[in-house]
This record gives structure tokens, sequence and C-alpha cells, in this order.
């Protein structure tokens, strides 16, 4: 069976996996407090180009974006989001059981775009009764998109000059974060979201780490924030288990490697679909890549292929999603396209 249908269904890449064996025996300090930790904060401050940056590491992407949001809202606000945003669409109401409405917009590509964020927010300032409404407090992004598209700098600058314009906080969902980073012809760097993010994670789980990601807060978390992580049933006794491993990614480029990997062989497998004659449902350079496939297409490749059943285009089409991870190998995509 072929294993397309996410990029974390393996256990974690080998150097990092290496480097926890390596280091299961030594004691170490608690609750992030150890010196793998730090280490891996330096390395992800200096990666961020952001020395003041506080960073914290939690366990899942669910857990980080429930406790980020929830703690950076007052009680009467809520997120926007792209209608196609995970915390809308597959995180089980995680943000509305903490009290906070998710707000969707209709999405562009899987984004949020700037004209339809601005309408938004002024009809709703115009509103004589928006002190009974919802207040929008954050705009929630995610980068890539649940479609494995990409904002440009061009982009995220212009939704930043919004959201400072109109008192939003800006939080960028990083899951899979290294995907867009190594996507060819991108302008947008780890730097450049410490520059305009309130606050953004990094993603270990989706790409190589057992579990895992990094909350980064560039400008300094707000105050008392581990007791926030604590209070919220998200702080790891075992705070190693995590530093470890994203001191690995972070060391000798791994974590660009494990991105620029599965990226190429996602567009090897984009091109390859494109010169059989499949149609992409939209234009993806990332390691998730989405194609039109007659349904009797779908039934037949489902004996041989582990994929994602996405939306469908008509009675006779429907959307599949192909995504590659660390453990893609070039044999698997040749082996793919000649199953199509």
């Amino acid at each position: 069976m072929l294993w397309f249908e996410n990029d974390y269904s393996e256990g974690a890449h080998p150097k990092v996996l290496e480097h926890l064996v390596k280091t299961n025996l030594e004691s170490l300090a608690p609750y992030g407090a150890d010196v793998y930790s730090e280490r891996a904060r330096n390395k992800i401050r200096a990666a961020c180009a952001c020395e003041k940056a506080d960073i914290f590491f939690l366990c899942g992407g669910t857990q980080t974006n429930k406790v980020l949001i929830s703690s950076l809202l007052y009680p009467y606000e809520g997120a926007i989001c792209a209608d196609t945003g995970h915390i809308n669409t597959h995180e089980s109401g995680a943000i509305e059981a903490s009290g906070h409405k998710v707000i969707g917009l209709a999405h562009k590509d899987g984004k949020v775009d700037a004209a339809a964020l601005k309408s938004y927010l002024l009809t709703y300032e115009a509103d004589a009764t928006a002190e009974h409404m919802v207040r929008p407090g954050l705009l929630y992004l995610s980068h890539p998109t649940e479609y494995g598209t990409l904002y440009t700098k061009a982009e995220l600058e212009a939704l930043r000059a919004i959201c400072l314009e109109h008192g939003l906080r800006l939080f960028v969902d990083g899951a899979r974060l290294a995907y867009g980073l190594s996507a060819p012809n991108t302008d947008v760097s780890l730097a450049l979201l410490a520059s305009l993010c309130d606050a953004f994670y990094i993603g270990g789980t989706k790409v190589g780490a057992l579990c895992g990601e990094a909350l980064v807060f560039p400008g300094g978390a707000p105050k008392h924030y581990l007791s926030v992580i604590k209070q919220n049933g998200a702080l790891f006794a075992k705070g190693r288990v995590v530093g470890v491993q994203f001191d690995a990614l972070f060391t000798d480029g791994l974590y660009e490697e494990i991105g620029k990997q599965a990226d190429a062989l996602a567009l090897l497998l984009k091109d390859t679909l494109m010169k059989k004659g499949y149609s992409p449902f939209l234009d993806s350079v990332t390691n998730q890549q989405f194609f039109i496939l007659e349904n009797e297409t779908i039934e037949r490749l489902c004996e041989h292929v582990r994929f994602s059943r996405w939306d469908a285009v008509d009675e006779h089409h429907t959307v599949a999603r192909f995504v590659c991870g660390f453990c893609t190998t070039r044999a698997d995509v040749e082996a793919l396209c000649r199953l199509l």
C-alpha cells in the first residue's frame, strides 16, 4: 500500500529519533527548562533573526491553537479565519469550546483576502449594534493553507497593516511551515513572520517530529505564560521530549531539508500527473497536491493507495489530496503515477 494520506503517519525522522535516543538517559530539568530545549530556543531565535522572542514547546497543533487564541482574546472577542481554516473545520470546535467564536470569511485559494477582511471589519464597525456582537480580535492564518497554497510577503504585509489599523492580533498556524518556507520562489521567511506576527508556531508533528510545535512570540510572551499553558493542561513535565526534537530539527538545516525534499517530490507528482492529462484543483507548490479525478478512478486507486478525498466537484468527479512527507520516496511517487 502506498501512503499519501498525510505527512504525520510515520514516527520521527531518523536524525530526530537518534537525538532522542542519545539523550534519553540524561537527567534533565523538567517543564522545558532543560539544556536541549534552551538550545533549541536559541537556534529558533537565530533562524527568526529575533533575539528577544519567547518560545514555548507544546504537543500538537490543535492544542497550540486553542491555548494561544484563548489566551490572547478577551471573553467577548472572536477569531477571524478563512472558512477553510483548520480552526473552523477540523478541530472539533476547540476554539468555540474555549468561549470564543470562529468567524469564517470566504477563502481565495485557501487564503484570507485583504480586501474581504477590510470589508468585513468596516461593516462590523459601522453597525450600530456592534457592541452586541462578537468583536473580531484576532486574525488566524495558516501558511501553507489547507490547500497547500502560500501567502506572499506583500499579502502578509497588507493583512498585518489591516490588523494594526483595526486592533487585531495576527497569528499564523505553521503546522506545515517547513513546506512553505522551502517552496520554490517564496519570499516568506521565518524572519519575515517574526517581524509581522504577534505569534506564530513552527510545526514539528507534520515535519519529522514524533510530536511537538514551537510557539513563538517575537515581541515577548504575555506575563506568566507558562502558567497559562499549564492551566490549559498543555505543559509537559518531560518538556525535553519536544525540546530535544527541535534541537535536532534546527541543526545543520534539517528542518529546511525535510521541507525541500517533500516539496520536490510533490512537484514531481504534480508535473507527471499534468502531463498525463489530469487537472489540478488549484496551483499548490508545497507538499500537498490536489487533483480532480473521476470517481471510478478514485475507487480503483483506493485498493493500492491511501489518500484523502477532499471536495466533490460534481456527481462524477472528486478532488483527491496527495501528501508527501519525510518518508516519501521518488519510488513511491513513480509507483503512484503508474497507477494513474
